[in-house]
Order: structure tokens, then C-alpha cells, then sequence
């Protein structure tokens, strides 16, 4: 009986592993490593379904997590967030071989009123911020793809309605990200679909990286792989494909 018990526990172990590619290197997540490494805020309450459903956004995306190029944000008893680095967006657009660079900045009125369209993310004291820009070119349009996006529209903000940390330090640096990754998108939809940044939902992108010589010291890493957990079976099995067919509905 103990035998059979056994075997059964093994055989649940190996469906939640979930291998995939991610530019060239194996990936490998289970639910108990992306909660435990992969999830800011209150792990404790994330979901078994908002794990499914980030494993599969970053199978589907190919993204790689351990390179924060996704990540889970929750907090409390709202639906965690699942957001894409920025540096993902931009090191896909690198590689499209129909990308042509890009132009982005802030919109600011001056003490004068004149709204003015800086490159960058350079605000003088007395200007105040009303948006940011973004520009993309690729090789095969005769045309570029703009957006312009409203600050007020997307400034993270706490539950007394002012600015989080971030928004309130670098105001112009996170409302150009949200205009350079929406043009991106706009771009390049088959490449970027289903993919937002923490900026666009009014959150904080994550700072931290995971330590990976804790993460080593337990088993869980092999970094002779970049950052791929040692228990890798290859009857694996990806889970939780119904929540992420929802999330990406």
C-alpha cells in the first residue's frame, strides 16, 4: 500500500513539472517553485489557478522567469497580475528582423501652457507631466506606429488615490515605458499579444533577482542550465492549460 501511495505521489510530482524552450535554454517550473521564488507580494494567497495561468502565459510567451522576463504580482485578496519585463519586450524587438528603431519620450506643459513633446525622460521643476510618446518603425511599412498614452491614465496609485513609490520617483521614466511597450505591441502584434508590463497595470515592476545560491544550495537550480530546477522529468506535462486559455481569451 505504502508502495502504491508512493508511486502515485511520484506521478503527480512529474505532471506539474512543465518543461519548455525559452531562446534556446530549457525551462523548467513547478507550481511550488513559482510560488516560492516567482510571486512579489503575498505568495501565501496565490491561487493553484493563478499559478497555472502564469506557468502558461510564460510556456505560451516563451518567456524565461528566472531572467525576469515575467513575473506574478499579488497582493491581498486581489487577483494577482501577471506581468512581462520590460527588457523582454525589448530584446524581442531586437531580434525581429523587421525592426527599425524606435523614438519615445514625456508630454509636458510648461508654466506657459505650451505642451511640449521631449525626447527621453527629461522634466524641468516647473513643467508637469500629461502623458509620454512612442514611435516604432519596422522595414516592411511605409508608415510608423505611434501612441501617445495619458499619465492619468495609467499612474499606479495607493488606496488614497496618490502615486506608489515608483510613480512618484520617476514619474516620466514609468509613463514612457507604458507608451514604448503599447507601441511595440501596436508594432508588432503577433510577437507581443497577451503580453503587459506591471506599468500598464498600475503596479511596480519587480527589482529583486532571485538568489541563486540558495535556490542551488536546495536542489532547485542547475547553473550549468541558467537557473533550470534539477528535477526535470521528460514525460512532463504542462498545467493549468484551461486557465490560461481564459486569461489569453
Amino acid at each position: 500500500m505504502a508502495v502504491g501511495n508512493s508511486l502515485t505521489s511520484k506521478s503527480v510530482q512529474r505532471a506539474e513539472i512543465t518543461e519548455y524552450m525559452a531562446n534556446g535554454m530549457k525551462v523548467t517550473l513547478t507550481p511550488g517553485t513559482v510560488k516560492n521564488y516567482l510571486v512579489s507580494g503575498d505568495k501565501d494567497r496565490v491561487s493553484d489557478q493563478e499559478i497555472a495561468m502564469f506557468i502558461n502565459l510564460c510556456r505560451f510567451t516563451g518567456l524565461n522567469p528566472w531572467l525576469k522576463e515575467a513575473y506574478c504580482i499579488k497582493y491581498g485578496n486581489e487577483p494577482a497580475t501577471l506581468v512581462v519585463g520590460k527588457e523582454a519586450f525589448f530584446k524581442r524587438a531586437e531580434s525581429n528582423e523587421n525592426y527599425d528603431g524606435m523614438d519615445a519620450g514625456i508630454i509636458v506643459v510648461g508654466l506657459d501652457g505650451e505642451i511640449v513633446y521631449r525626447k527621453g525622460t527629461l522634466k524641468l521643476p516647473e513643467e508637469q507631466i500629461i502623458g509620454g510618446y512612442a514611435e516604432v518603425w519596422r522595414k516592411d511599412r511605409t508608415h510608423a506606429f505611434r501612441i501617445e498614452v495619458s499619465f492619468e491614465e495609467y499612474a499606479g496609485r495607493k488606496k488614497d488615490g496618490s502615486l506608489n513609490s515608483q510613480w512618484a520617483k520617476k514619474p516620466a521614466t514609468m509613463i514612457r515605458k507604458v507608451a514604448v511597450v503599447q507601441a511595440l505591441r501596436e508594432a508588432f502584434p503577433q510577437t507581443f499579444s497577451g503580453m503587459y508590463t506591471a506599468e500598464e497595470q498600475g503596479k511596480v515592476e519587480e527589482e529583486y533577482v532571485p538568489n541563486m545560491a540558495d535556490m542551488t544550495s536546495q536542489g532547485r537550480i542547475d547553473m550549468a542550465q541558467a537557473s533550470v530546477p534539477q528535477d526535470v522529468s521528460k514525460d512532463a506535462q504542462p498545467v493549468g492549460g484551461s486557465a490560461a486559455a481564459e486569461f489569453f481569451s
